[in-house]
């Protein structure tokens, strides 16, 4: 029971229309601070952030009056994902749910059972839809600024604030692990999960400062405080009135469509040509491979001996960037491959949920290479073109009796 001498703060709330910051303690007393400098920018529709630190949970108000609840991390909870089922959506799929959600005309009755049964899930916390870095990005770059807030809006109410570790983060992780079981060093590998709740788990350090960080230790107030603003700033940004721009092109989609032209033209049986797309890939990977060996502790002499067929070996056992290389040489071996400017992020971003997600729905002719790339690894998530398939697969397997323990050994 509480020390009533001792009231705790059961909830914090910063309104913007009142201007301040809200303190309620568990005794029923308030105390209020003044939002001066407010951080409501001029393109923010948001009025009203509430979070509950016993609870762990952040709702978000818009000016429109929809709300958005974010679950939060717990330091040192554990697994906060609790054996929920992760269905990861790629973008189209969103746009889909998001209709279907908000009852627009094109959308179909089907669709509409299928948003409400993914929706009645997620409340009682049986799967999880996260978001990924590509989402808030394909999301804020719409032109139409209501479409914009209503697919955003969709995102942020179905995932709840889970989402999935920035993929080129994931990709170092498992580079480094495959070093270590090289090196017969389990106990260094990296324990980061996919599908998670952690604060800056979004975008990968490498992102900003072009050399993997190492974590600092903090205490529970500096988690809280990190965590809490980290979920304000995906909410905002994702939501924000102002486009963003697409970024300058990089010259991967012309590069791959004069190597695909390339594979096309070489008189090389299908093994010879995987060789060939298999260096394309490891001089792509250098720098992470040369990287996260030395943060495994992998001598220079070592890993220069292990050469072209170790560096593979650490690819090729890797589950996100395994199935990249997947997609890679199906795509490049499917001769007549056409590139899009939008398939290296959907290729990364689709690899890596499939590496760890129990369902992936996306378009046919991502889900096809995808699909015979988890079939070459021995892999077990499911992948569908169509939400509605992918609802029924969901369904059956929530209601499937558990299965029987065994006797114990």
């Amino acid at each position: 029971m509480e020390n009533e001498s001792n009231p705790s703060i059961t909830l914090i709330t910063m309104d913007r229309a009142a201007a301040c910051t809200i303190f309620t303690r568990s005794d029923g007393k308030e105390a209020r601070l003044p939002l001066d400098p407010s951080p409501f920018e001029d393109t923010s529709v948001l009025s009203r952030l509430d979070f509950t630190p016993a609870y762990g949970a952040l709702l978000a108000t818009t000016l429109s009056g929809d709300q958005a609840l974010f679950e939060m991390p717990l330091e040192g909870a554990g697994d906060q994902l609790a054996r929920r089922l992760v269905v990861y959506l790629d973008q189209n799929q969103w746009s889909l749910l998001s209709n279907a959600d908000r009852g627009a005309e094109k959308s179909s009755e089907v669709d509409r059972v299928a948003a409400q049964k993914l929706k009645k899930w997620v409340d009682q916390r049986r799967i999880v839809l996260p978001a990924s870095a590509g989402h808030y990005f394909e999301t804020s770059k719409r032109f139409s600024t209501d479409k914009r807030y209503d697919l955003g809006l969709t995102i942020l109410q179905y995932s709840r604030g889970w989402q999935m570790r920035d993929p080129l983060q994931v990709r170092r992780n498992e580079l480094h692990d495959a070093f270590c079981h090289l090196m017969d060093r389990p106990g260094r590998v990296c324990s980061a999960p996919v599908f998670t709740l952690d604060p800056d788990a979004l975008y990968a350090p490498t992102r900003w400062a072009g050399v993997a960080q190492t974590p600092t230790p903090q205490n529970r107030l500096a988690f809280q405080t990190k965590a809490l603003l980290t979920a304000c700033v995906s909410i905002d940004a994702m939501l924000d009135t102002q486009r963003v721009e697409e970024g300058p092109d990089t010259g991967w989609m012309a590069a791959s469509q004069r190597f695909s032209d390339w594979l096309d033209e070489l008189d090389q049986d299908s093994q010879q040509k995987r060789r060939a797309i298999d260096i394309h890939l490891v001089k792509d990977l250098q720098q992470e491979l040369a990287e996260e060996a030395a943060a495994a502790g992998v001598p220079k002499e070592l890993f220069h001996q292990w050469g072209f067929k170790g560096w593979v070996r650490a690819i090729g056992e890797a589950p996100a960037v395994g199935l990249f290389r997947e997609m890679l040489q199906s795509r490049h071996l499917n001769k007549g491959t056409t590139w899009r400017r939008n398939d290296l992020t959907d290729m990364v971003y689709l690899s890596c949920a499939a590496g760890y997600a129990d369902f992936v729905v996306c378009e046919k002719h991502m889900r096809d290479p995808l699909q015979r790339g988890l079939k070459r690894m021995g892999r077990s998530a499911q992948v569908y073109r169509r939400l509605t398939d992918a609802v029924a697969a969901i369904e059956e397997l929530l209601e499937a009796p558990p299965s029987p323990v065994g006797p114990a050994q």
